[in-house]
C-alpha cells in the first residue's frame, strides 16, 4: 500500500501541468512602444519591463505603437489584434493620453472626459469580457521646465480621467504620470535631460546633429518608467508581483536596484600613431597620447586608439567624452623612472595627500572610458616595498641583488633610499602633516600612485581591459557617479601591500559586472574617506551593484572599510567567487572612523581556501593582513568600552543568503564594540566548512537561519555580550563536544529554535556571568 502511494505521488507530480505563463499585453503610444534598431538610444519603457519579470512565468506582448491615441488605435485595428490573442486570466496594461491631447488632428484627438474616457471604459470592459484583467496607467510626464526652472505639467485633465475610470470600473491604476513627475522634479533641469533624448551630434545615426525631445526616453529614461510601473504592479498586482524578479536570492527586486548611466561617444577616432606615438618600448609616448586626448576632447570626443604594440608613457589624463581604447594587441607600458610622475595633490587612504602623479587619472571629468582587450601595467614593482615574509628564501635573495635596500630588522625589501625615508617619516605626504608638493622630494619614491585615479567624474566606462602590476590600488574612483566597470581583468601580484584591485570611494551610481581579480590586498572594496577627513567630506559610497565576479586572492573577497567615515548604503552583491581570499565577506572598521555601513544586501556567494573568516564583522580592524604571516602575531582586542562620539562606526542592516563556503578558519565572526554593537544581521542559507563555526561578540538582532557550520572545532557556536540573537534550523556535525556557548553578563535574549540539540556531547553552557535565564529553545 506504501509502494502504491508513493507511485501515485510521483506519477501526480510528473505529469502534473506546467504553471502557465501568464501574458502582459501593452497598448498605448510612443514613450512605451518597442523601437527600431535605428531609432537608438530611444526606448520605451515597454522594452524595459519584461527584464523586471521572471521570463519563465511572465510574458510581456508589447503592442504600444508611436504616435497612437486611444482613438487611433482602435480605429486601425490593433485593439481587434489585441483582443485575438487574449486568454482568460492575461493582463492589458493601458497607457494613452500624448496623441488624444493633439486637437488639430481629428483622427487622433478624444476630448479627456469625452471619447478619451469611453475608449478607456472599452478598452477595460472588453478585456474583462474575454476573462482579462485591465490596469490603466496614467501617462507619462514630459519634461517641461520653465525660464525659472519651475517644472511643469501638460497632460491637463487626461490623468484625472484615467484615475476616475479606474474609480468606476474598480481596476487598479498606476499613476505613473504622478510618479514620473516626482522624479523629473527631483533630478532637476539639467540631470532630468539624462532621462530622454537629449542628443550630442555624431554619437547615434538617428541624429548626426543631435537630438533635443523632452517626450521620448533614453534607456536609462525608460529603465526608470518601468521601474515605476514595476513598483505600482508589487504594490497593487499580487499575482504579477509574485512574479517579478528579485536581485540573485536577496528580498530586493531588479527594477529596485540602482540605475547607472553609460557614456556613449562620437564616432571620429583620433590614432596615437599620428600624433608622434611609436611603439618600440623606448619611445616615452606621454606626450603623443595626451594631444590626442586633448584634440580629440576639443573635437567633441570619439576614440583615442592605442593600436596593437608595446606603448611606453608616463601619466595620461582623460578629458570629456574620450574613449581610450586599448587594442587586444596593445601594451601600454608605464614608466619605471620616478622622474616622469610629478608630486600633485591627491588622497591617500581616505586623507588629502600629495602623491606621484596617477599613470591614468582625470579630474572633473564627464563621458569617458577605457576600453578594448589590451593590457595596463603600472610598473609597480618599481614602488611597492616588499615583506621578506611572503617570498620563499630564493624569492628573496634574487629580490635582494636585484638593488634596492632592506630595512634594519631585515624584514622589508625597499626598491630606492628615498622609499625607506619615506616609511619612517611620520605622515608621509599627508597634507595634514605639514606636506606639500613643494617638500617631499627626499622622500618622492615612497609616495607611490593609485594606478587609475578618476576624481569628481561621471558617467565612467572600464570594459575589457586588463590592468596590472600597479603601485598601490590598480583602479580608484572617488567621488563619482555613474561608474561601470566590467569584463575587467585585475592583476597584481599576492605579495603587493595595498594593491588592491578596485576601491571605490564616496562614489553613488555604479555596476561591477563580470570581472576577475587576483590581487594582493583587497580585492572588490568599498570605501568613504577616513576619520574626521571622511566625516567632514560626508559623501557616502551608494547604490553600487557588485556580480558575477571572482576574486582569486586578496585580503578579502568583497569589502567594506575600513576608511568608511562617510558612510556606506544600499550595496548589492550576488553571484560571486572568492577562491582563496584570506577573508571572504570583509566588513571591517576602528574606533575613529566613525560613519554608518548599512543596508547591504548578498546572495549567491561561493568560497574556497579561506584561511580566515568566511564572513567578517569588525569593529577592531588593526591595519594588518588578516591572516598573520610567518614570525607575526595577531593579538586579540581588548574588549573596553569607550565613550561614544563622532568616531564610532556603526554596522547596521545586514542581509546575507546562500553563502557556501569550504575551508576557513572561522565560519562567521561578529566582533563589535562593547559601546556599539554590530546591529541587524540576518545570514539565512548558509553552508560553511569551518574550523570555528559562530562566533557573535557585541552583536545585537543577530539573525542566522539554516545555516549548516560544519567544524573541527568542538564547539560550534560562542556568543559573548550580545543581545537578540536568533538560531533557526543549524546543522552541524555530529559528536561536537559543545553546540553553544554563551558568555557575558550582558547577554540576553538568545534563542535557539528548530535544531537537534541531541546532536551535540552537550547542548548549552553559560559562563563568565552569562545567566541559564537568557536562554531560550523551540
Amino acid at each position: 500500500m506504501k509502494k502504491l502511494f508513493l507511485l501515485s505521488f510521483v506519477i501526480f507530480f510528473a505529469f502534473r501541468p506546467a504553471e502557465k505563463q501568464i501574458q502582459v499585453f501593452l497598448i498605448g503610444d510612443s514613450t512605451l512602444s518597442t523601437k527600431k534598431p535605428g531609432d537608438a538610444p530611444e526606448t520605451g519603457w515597454g522594452m524595459v519591463l519584461q527584464d523586471y519579470f521572471e521570463t519563465d512565468k511572465v510574458s510581456v506582448q508589447n503592442h504600444a505603437q508611436n504616435g497612437r491615441s486611444t482613438k487611433s488605435f482602435i480605429n486601425e485595428g490593433r485593439w481587434t489584434a489585441v483582443l485575438k490573442d487574449l486568454k482568460p486570466g492575461d493582463y492589458v496594461f493601458i497607457q494613452f493620453g500624448h496623441n488624444d491631447q493633439k486637437d488639430k488632428d481629428t483622427t487622433r484627438f478624444t476630448a479627456p472626459n469625452g471619447d478619451y474616457r469611453k475608449n478607456l471604459i472599452r478598452f477595460v470592459k472588453e478585456t474583462q469580457a474575454k476573462g482579462g484583467k485591465a490596469v490603466l496607467i496614467t501617462p507619462v510626464m514630459r519634461r517641461r521646465f520653465d525660464e525659472k526652472g519651475a517644472f511643469t505639467d501638460t497632460h491637463g485633465e487626461y490623468p484625472a480621467a484615467v484615475k476616475a475610470v479606474a474609480s468606476e470600473l474598480k481596476v487598479p491604476v498606476i499613476d505613473l504620470h504622478t510618479k514620473s513627475g516626482e522624479v523629473i522634479k527631483s533630478m532637476g533641469p539639467e540631470a532630468s535631460k539624462e532621462l530622454f533624448m537629449h542628443l550630442e551630434g555624431g554619437v547615434y545615426a538617428r541624429a548626426p546633429k543631435g537630438l533635443i525631445d523632452d517626450t521620448h526616453f533614453s534607456g536609462y529614461g525608460a529603465s526608470v518608467m518601468a521601474g515605476i510601473v514595476a513598483d505600482g504592479i508589487k504594490n497593487q498586482i499580487p499575482e504579477l508581483a509574485k512574479s517579478l524578479k528579485h536581485f540573485g536570492t536577496t528580498d530586493k527586486y531588479v527594477y529596485e536596484l540602482p540605475k547607472v548611466l553609460v557614456p556613449a561617444f562620437k564616432k571620429d577616432t583620433f590614432n596615437i600613431i599620428q600624433y608622434g606615438a611609436k611603439s618600440d618600448g623606448v619611445q616615452l609616448n606621454s606626450v603623443a597620447i595626451n594631444k590626442a586626448i586633448d584634440d580629440c576632447s576639443a573635437k567633441g570626443g570619439g576614440t583615442v586608439l592605442i593600436p596593437d604594440g608595446f606603448w611606453l608613457s608616463g601619466p595620461i589624463v582623460l578629458k570629456n567624452n574620450v574613449n581610450l581604447h586599448i587594442s587586444k594587441g596593445a601594451l601600454l607600458q608605464f614608466s619605471d623612472n620616478y622622474d616622469d610622475y610629478p608630486v600633485v595633490k591627491t588622497s591617500w587612504e581616505g586623507l588629502d595627500a600629495v602623491r606621484c602623479q596617477s599613470p591614468i587619472s582625470a579630474t572633473n571629468a564627464t563621458n569617458i572610458a577605457i576600453t578594448g582587450g589590451g593590457i595596463v601595467d603600472g610598473a609597480g614593482q618599481v614602488w611597492r616595498a616588499v615583506k621578506r615574509e611572503k617570498l620563499t628564501d630564493g624569492q628573496w635573495k634574487k629580490l635582494v641583488a636585484s638593488g634596492g635596500l632592506v630595512d634594519k630588522d631585515q624584514r622589508i625589501w625597499y626598491p630606492s633610499e628615498k622609499s625607506l625615508l619615506g616609511n619612517n617619516t611620520k605622515g608621509a605626504g599627508n597634507i595634514a602633516a605639514g606636506f606639500n608638493e613643494t617638500n617631499v622630494a627626499p622622500f618622492k619614491d615612497f609616495l607611490r600612485p593609485n594606478m587609475v585615479r578618476f576624481t569628481n567624474c561621471k558617467k565612467i566606462l572600464l570594459d575589457g581591459v586588463t590592468f596590472q602590476n600597479s603601485p598601490a590600488w590598480n583602479i580608484h574612483p572617488m567621488l563619482c557617479e555613474h561608474i561601470t566597470l566590467r569584463n575587467l581583468t585585475v592583476r597584481n601580484p599576492w605579495y603587493a601591500q595595498n594593491g588592491d584591485g578596485v576601491d571605490l570611494e564616496s562614489c553613488r551610481f555604479g555596476v561591477i559586472d563580470n570581472c576577475t581579480f587576483d590581487v594582493g590586498d583587497d580585492g572588490i572594496c568599498i570605501k568613504s574617506g577616513r576619520d574626521e577627513e571622511g566625516r567632514k567630506r560626508g559623501v557616502p559610497t551608494e547604490n553600487i551593484i557588485v556580480q558575477n565576479s571572482t576574486v582569486f586572492h586578496g585580503h578579502g573577497g568583497f569589502v567594506i572599510g575600513s576608511e568608511m567615515s562617510g558612510g556606506v548604503k544600499n550595496i548589492f552583491i550576488t553571484n560571486c567567487n572568492f577562491l582563496g581570499t584570506d577573508v571572504g565577506l570583509r566588513f571591517k572598521t576602528a574606533r575613529g572612523r566613525g560613519g554608518v555601513v548599512e543596508d547591504i544586501f548578498v546572495s549567491d556567494i561561493n568560497m574556497t581556501n579561506i584561511p580566515g573568516e568566511a564572513i567578517l564583522f569588525d569593529m577592531y580592524y588593526m591595519a594588518k593582513d588578516p591572516v598573520p604571516q610567518l614570525g607575526e602575531k595577531n593579538e586579540l582586542p581588548v574588549m573596553k568600552s569607550e565613550p561614544v562620539n563622532d568616531g564610532t562606526p556603526q554596522f547596521k542592516n545586514f542581509n546575507i543568503r546562500n553563502v557556501v563556503a569550504k575551508g576557513a578558519e572561522t565560519g562567521i565572526l561578529v566582533r563589535g564594540l562593547p559601546e556599539m554593537s554590530i546591529k541587524n544581521i540576518t545570514i539565512e542559507n548558509a553552508v560553511l566548512q569551518s574550523n570555528k563555526g559562530f562566533v557573535c561578540i557585541e552583536g545585537e538582532n543577530i539573525n542566522l537561519k539554516n545555516v549548516t557550520l560544519l567544524t573541527k572545532d568542538k564547539t560550534v557556536m560562542q556568543i559573548q555580550n550580545s543581545t537578540n540573537v536568533t538560531m533557526d534550523g543549524i546543522q552541524y556535525a555530529e559528536g561536537r563536544d559543545l553546540l553553544l556557548n554563551v558568555t557575558g553578563d550582558r547577554s540576553k535574549s538568545i534563542k535557539l529554535i528548530n535544531t537537534d540539540e541531541k546532536k551535540a556531547k552537550k547542548a548549552v553552557q553559560f559562563g563568565g556571568n552569562a545567566s541559564e535565564k537568557v536562554f531560550s529553545r523551540k
